[in-house]
């Protein structure tokens, strides 16, 4: 297997913190697009050009916000796309015939926002933050949006929140070492911390920086600043909706596969989870049917050495028949890649 560089793409004038895959595009005729944020203030749309299949840039979403753009999510209807600065906001986008429009400003937090996510039917959003909290908003009609709680749990900045991608739990993960599973008891907004994955249960020993999901939801891969992934499941996903909630367990470590930081890791579809990391490459790792008793489930599947000119900030699979992986770096360029075998 190899991972071959289709396009490396410009165009952003600061580090590219994130990016994120709109998940109505790439089937039926509709081109890929994806949106990128930069420590230059803005968010770039891009889309490829389903002749040549190569990408351009769209759309500079600019002039709103006035620090950091760190992190974009897209609404799952793919219509708005939310992003997080560190300017203390999250601001709405909405497409409206080719030209994006603010359509809201989300302010609460009392510093840095970190990352941004939709739940799965794009009725909740989440945001977190460098002053500890995390906050759940519902999207009402007319782009109006109300916090419907504020999670306090976390010791030090939350770097990332997920949603689970069939359940209305929220996941998010932390400076402080930790990774937390939210929960509303009920239907009255009460949303408590029912799991901390810690060092007590074979978690990590340094900053989480990142998690995701296996497509099925049963398992999930965290990465940290203590160089490993680490590999949880869960029995069933399915009666955590019921109420009752079914706790997340270490699976496997995978160590000594990085030796800087590993910043973001990502599960696609077919069950490859990608990892972006600090030494300037990406890994990919798959299922090990072979392995021993006791042994990681999981084998380095390869390894793109300078994938790019400095750290691999963020990694992420795209949607459609056959998925394409994106990396945003330090050095300001966005790669899309190919996995060909």
């Amino acid at each position: 297997m190899e991972l071959k560089e289709i396009q490396r793409l410009e165009g952003h004038t600061d580090r590219v913190w994130s990016l994120d895959w709109n998940p109505a595009t790439g089937h039926a005729g509709i081109p890929l697009v994806f949106a990128s944020c930069s420590g230059d203030k803005t968010v770039r749309i891009w889309e490829q050009n389903l002749s040549s299949g190569l990408w351009a840039c769209k759309a500079v979403l600019e002039e709103t916000h006035t620090r950091t753009v760190r992190s974009c999510a897209w609404s799952p209807s793919g219509k708005l796309l939310a992003t997080g600065s560190f300017d203390a906001t999250t601001a709405i986008w909405e497409n409206v015939g080719g030209d994006f429009e603010c359509v809201s400003t989300l302010e609460g937090h009392e510093n840095e926002v970190k990352s941004v996510c939709w739940n799965a039917s794009g009725t909740l959003l989440a945001t977190c933050s460098r002053d500890k909290s995390v906050w759940i908003w519902e999207v009402l009609p007319g782009n109006e949006f109300e916090c419907v709680s504020v999670l306090q749990g976390h010791a030090q900045d939350v770097k990332m929140v997920k949603w689970h991608p069939t359940e209305d739990i929220l996941f998010s993960c932390s400076y402080d070492n930790n990774i937390k599973v939210w929960a509303d008891e009920g239907d009255s907004d009460d949303w408590q911390c029912v799991q901390t994955l810690g060092v007590p249960n074979n978690g990590h020993t340094s900053t989480v920086w990142a998690l995701s999901f296996s497509a099925s939801g049963d398992r999930m891969v965290s990465c940290s600043d203590d160089l490993t992934v680490k590999v949880w499941g869960t029995e069933n996903t399915e009666i955590q909706s019921g109420g009752g909630f079914a706790p997340w367990k270490h699976l496997c470590t995978l160590t000594g596969y990085h030796d800087r930081t590993i910043f973001s890791v990502h599960w696609s579809r077919e069950g490859i989870f990608a990892s972006g990391a600090a030494d300037d490459a990406i890994r990919l790792f798959v299922d090990d049917n072979e392995s021993q008793v006791g042994g990681p489930l999981y084998k380095l599947l390869l390894k793109k050495e300078k994938a790019h000119d400095m750290d691999v900030n963020f990694v992420q699979w795209s949607p459609g028949e056959k998925p394409l992986l994106a990396s945003a770096s330090d050095d300001g360029t966005i790669k899309v890649w190919e996995l060909i075998s």
